[in-house]
């Protein structure tokens, strides 16, 4: 009698062992891991971007306020809506602690409480904020204020610093370290890190705040950061000039 004697089995038919399974899985987590490292990198560019495209409408959004008002309107107040805050005509209750008044200009995305929100989230932290010069006794807030002063007697006050004003004098630029000492308005995200804040010190001086040694809070105040952008800084910035203003308050016949 004929034994028959079947062949060994194949690659196909005996499959995959455990260690080949493993060798397999540790591929693929890798090929994963890969793919969505350039994904988080994409979304933080979209955001980055978005943002700045929402702070420039809103810039865009102050012109043609102030061309249709004669004036720049308050920033919002914080935990109330985003509708500008007054303390009286032309007197803000925030100046420079602000948050944009997306309600009152009529601007979007806007959370549920009307507040303007950045490209990197929905939370509360993500809010962009708002801040305007008090100079003239508020003439830039304040009906026909800026007219009945005078362009050549206009003189805003904010400042747009490379870096953290270095005490004791935290109310103006370093020497050197200056981009703008006449901006009419500021608007600016706190970027991606909004939520837990950054630890340097050019990120520890926005949202505004005149700090004294111990960090401690003293009040708002006309400086503003915008460092370049890094592991130690992740803020956007924008801001109005003297010079923008009066252009389009000119070409629509509020000035002078």
């Amino acid at each position: 009698m004929t034994i028959a004697v079947s062949p060994p089995p194949t690659l196909a038919q005996r499959g995959f062992s455990l260690i080949e399974l493993a060798i397999v899985l540790f591929i693929v987590a890798l090929l994963l891991g890969g793919m969505l490292l350039p994904l988080a990198g994409q979304q933080d560019i979209r955001s980055y971007g978005d943002t700045q495209k929402t702070l420039t409408e809103a810039r865009d959004a102050l012109f043609g306020y102030a061309m249709a008002n004669d004036r720049l309107p308050c920033p919002a107040k914080d935990a109330t809506t985003g509708v500008e805050s007054l303390l009286s005509p032309g007197v803000c209750s925030n100046p420079y602690d602000g948050f944009f008044p997306a309600a009152t200009v009529g601007l979007a995305p806007i959370d549920a409480s009307g507040y303007l929100l950045d490209g990197w989230g929905g939370e509360s932290y993500n809010r962009v904020r708002y801040a305007i010069s008090t100079a003239n006794s508020n003439a830039f807030s304040t009906v026909s204020g800026m007219k009945t002063t005078g362009m050549t007697t206009l003189a805003p006050d904010l400042q747009i610093c490379t870096t953290g004003p270095t005490p004791p004098n935290p109310t103006t630029c370093d020497t050197g370290k200056s981009l703008a000492t006449d901006a009419v308005a500021v608007i600016y995200s706190l970027g991606k890190n909004a939520g837990t804040g950054g630890t340097s010190d050019d990120e520890k001086h926005n949202p505004n705040r005149l700090v004294t040694g111990d960090s401690a809070f003293v009040a708002a105040d006309r400086v503003f950061v915008n460092a370049p952008q890094g592991t130690n800084f992740d803020d956007q910035m924008i801001w109005m000039s003297k010079s923008t203003l009066f252009n389009h308050l000119v070409a629509a016949g509020r000035l002078p």
